[in-house]
C-alpha cells in the first residue's frame, strides 16, 4: 500500500477484480487490489469457454491478468480483509470507505469494488472434497469436453439431479444418477432417463475409490462399487460476503428451478450495490457466472465506477470554480 488513499480499493484479485483494476488504471485511475489467494478455481487444471485464452491454466491467467493491471500502474498486495467502513464526509459531500486488512493495515479510498467470489460447499461424503476440481464435477460447460465419452456419474442430493443427469448426457452416453439422500424421481422423469439411457442406482453413497491417484468408482453403503470416472455433484454456492456485510448489504438466497442452490449479494448490471459508492462483481453477485462472464462484470463495473468518479470530479470543479 505506497498511499494512504486511492481512487478505487477492489478486495479480491481473482478475473472480475483484475479486470476492474485494468479498466480503471487504464482510465488513470490509482487502484489498490487486495487479495487473499485463494481463487475458487485453483483445483482446476485449465479454464475453459474464455475466448482466447481457452484452455489456460487458472494461476497463468491470473499471473497474466497482474502482470497487465500492473503495467498501467494498478497495485496488488497480499492480504485478507477484515472489513471495510464508511468515512464520515468532510461536508462537501465526497464518498469515502476505509478497508481494514486482518493483520491491521488500513487504507482509505473513493469507491470499493467488492470480487470476493464464493464457496463451493460439497455434500458430505468421504473423498469429496480431495477430488474437487480434478474428478469430481460441477458444471458441463466448464469441465463436460474433458470427459466426453467416458463413464460418469451423478449424485443426487435434491430435486435438480435428474436435470443434472440429463444435461451431462450431452457429453456421454454412460451416465449413472445415483439417488443418495436424492428425492425420487417422478414417473415422467424416471420416462426421460430411460428414454436417454440413463442408468439409476438405488441407496446412499459411502465413497469414493482411488487408485493410482485416480478416482476410479463409487462406493456404496452396501458395499456395492460402480465403476466410475467423473462424479457430478450439486455444490451448494455461498457467497463470500463479509466485506459487504460490513457495509450493511446482506446476502440474499438464489434459486434455481424453486430450489435454493446458494446465496449471493444483489446489485445491478453494472455491479452498483444499494450502498453508494459500492460495487460488486463476479461471482460473489452472479452464482453461475463463469471466468469470462466475471471478467466482464469487472470491466462494466471499472468503468461504471470511472463514470461514477467522472461525476464527482466535475462537480468537485465546478463548486470549486463558483468559489474562486
Amino acid at each position: 500500500m505506497k498511499q494512504q488513499r486511492y481512487d478505487v480499493v477492489i478486495v479480491g484479485g481473482g478475473a472480475a477484480g483484475l479486470s476492474g483494476a485494468l479498466t480503471l488504471a487504464r482510465a488513470r485511475r490509482s487502484v489498490l487490489v487486495i487479495d487473499a489467494g485463494e481463487p475458487r478455481n485453483a483445483p482446476a487444471s485449465h479454464v475453459h469457454n474464455y475466448l482466447g485464452r481457452e484452455s489456460t491454466p487458472p494461476g497463468e491467467l491470473l499471473a497474466i491478468g497482474r502482470g497487465e493491471a500492473a503495467g498501467y500502474g494498478a497495485e496488488i498486495v497480499e492480504g485478507r480483509v477484515a472489513s471495510a467502513e464508511r468515512l464520515s464526509g468532510d461536508g462537501d459531500g465526497e464518498q469515502g470507505f476505509r478497508v481494514v486488512t486482518e493483520d491491521g493495515r488500513s487504507v482509505e479510498a473513493r469507491r470499493l469494488l467488492v470480487t470476493t467470489g464464493l464457496v463451493d460447499e460439497l455434500p458430505p461424503v468421504p473423498g469429496l472434497a480431495e477430488r474437487w476440481g480434478r474428478e469430481v464435477l460441477h458444471c458441463p460447460y466448464c469441465h463436460g469436453h474433458e470427459v466426453a465419452d467416458r463413464p460418469i456419474g451423478v449424485l443426487a442430493t435434491g430435486p435438480l439431479a435428474v436435470h443434472q443427469a440429463l444435461m451431462w448426457r450431452q457429453w456421454s452416453e454412460d451416465v449413472t444418477l445415483f439417488l443418495h439422500t436424492g428425492s425420487e424421481p417422478s414417473e415422467e422423469e424416471y420416462e426421460q432417463l430411460a428414454a436417454r439411457g440413463v442408468a439409476v442406482v438405488d441407496g446412499e453413497v459411502a465413497g469414493l475409490e482411488v487408485a493410482d491417484d485416480r478416482f476410479t468408482g463409487v462406493r456404496l453403503a452396501s458395499g456395492r462399487v460402480v465403476a466410475r470416472e467423473a462424479l457430478v455433484v450439486q455444490a451448494r454456492f455461498t457467497a463470500r460476503s463479509a466485506v459487504l456485510e460490513s457495509l450493511g448489504l446482506k446476502a440474499v438466497a438464489q434459486e434455481m428451478g424453486g430450489v435454493v442452490i446458494g446465496s449471493y449479494v444483489p446489485a445491478d448490471p453494472t455491479g452498483a450495490t444499494e450502498v453508494p459508492g459500492v460495487w460488486a462483481a463476479g461471482n460473489v453477485t452472479r452464482l453461475t457466472e463463469q471466468v469470462i462472464g466475471a471478467a466482464a462484470a469487472g470491466l462494466m463495473a471499472g468503468g461504471a465506477i470511472n463514470g461514477d468518479l467522472i461525476a464527482e470530479d466535475t462537480r468537485d470543479a465546478v463548486a470549486a470554480r463558483r468559489r474562486g
